[in-house]
């Protein structure tokens, strides 16, 4: 049976890509009767009727999968965060890339409007990446009114299925545009060419970009912690959890335990304090959490 990966979804239709065609499949009631429904990104196996239509038999394991717009087996997650209007946020980045490690998806930190900065604005951000790229993450400064950075983004994106998130007035549609112009979207206004028009809020489409495919959503229905356990939180953090390996227990979670390997970290400024403050928060969050029945 031939196999292919589910790239756009509409009124009960799945749209197949197999050999550079597009088959428009439905799924088996057997789905149905298992609450299981097929996803953009699905690798699946299906059975062609003829050169167009078929029928989806089978949903290969997924990697990962996220809730708003439904898509699974997502590869990378551009955050793009603005330098100025909206002001970088750290807590908020650091929010979004615990919830993108969790979901086992790389994550690509990019930092739009630095033509809009003044020297010491730019000097800040320029720190902040710094830092963020020591703690193991990929970080590209990008002006879509320039393009300076726009042509650094093009090597992440080929062959995986990207997202790009991050809060409005950013920039994400702005960056779209940069890297394919002919998308055309109204900067604020996600046009129906990603599926989330008015009229099109059951319309998921993976949209081809430099040699991958890309939805442009916020990936997450909420920023909170719901499936986050304490003792998990650290595997988010990745200089945290190098640094955990010099904790003298097990199960440390760094905050009033002796002889930690986190705290001595941030005591030598190996990690920065607000990266560990932001840490502390979300443990405390995640602490405060109602439990679940």
């Amino acid at each position: 049976m031939p196999e292919g990966k589910i790239i756009k979804a509409l009124s009960g239709f799945y749209y197949v890509l197999y050999d550079e065609r597009l088959i428009q499949c439905r799924g088996r009631g057997v789905f149905r009767k298992n609450k299981i429904s097929p996803l953009v990104g699905d690798e699946v196996v299906f059975q062609a009727e003829n050169d167009q239509e078929g029928y989806i038999l089978e949903i290969k394991e997924r990697r990962n999968e996220l809730i708003r717009p439904p898509i699974a087996n997502v590869d990378r997650a551009f955050l793009v965060f603005s330098a100025v209007e909206p002001d970088f946020s750290t807590v908020l980045l650091d929010r979004f890339l615990v919830l993108v490690e969790f979901n086992h998806i790389e994550p690509i930190i990019c930092i739009t409007k630095m033509d809009l900065t003044n020297s010491a604005q730019k000097q800040t951000i320029e720190e902040y990446a710094k830092q963020y790229r020591a703690a193991g993450y990929e970080v590209i400064l990008t002006s879509s009114e320039t393009e300076a950075g726009i042509e650094l983004l093009y090597p992440h994106l080929e062959a995986k299925i990207s997202v790009f998130a991050g809060q409005s007035g950013v920039g994400k549609s702005s960056l779209l545009n940069a890297l394919r112009p002919d998308l055309e979207l109204k900067t604020n206004d996600i046009s129906s060419h990603l599926g989330r028009g008015k009229h099109t809020t059951r319309h998921v489409e993976l949209i081809e970009v430099g040699n991958g495919l890309v939805a442009d959503t916020p990936g997450f229905s909420s920023l909170e912690f719901t499936n986050i356990e304490a003792e998990d939180l650290t595997l988010c953090f990745p200089e945290l959890h190098k640094a955990s390996e010099n904790c003298k227990f097990r199960g440390c979670l760094h905050i009033s335990e002796p002889k930690c390997g986190v705290k001595q970290a941030v005591d030598s400024e190996e990690i920065p304090h607000y990266r560990y403050e932001h840490y502390v928060d979300f443990l405390q969050e995640i602490k405060d959490r109602k439990p679940r029945y």
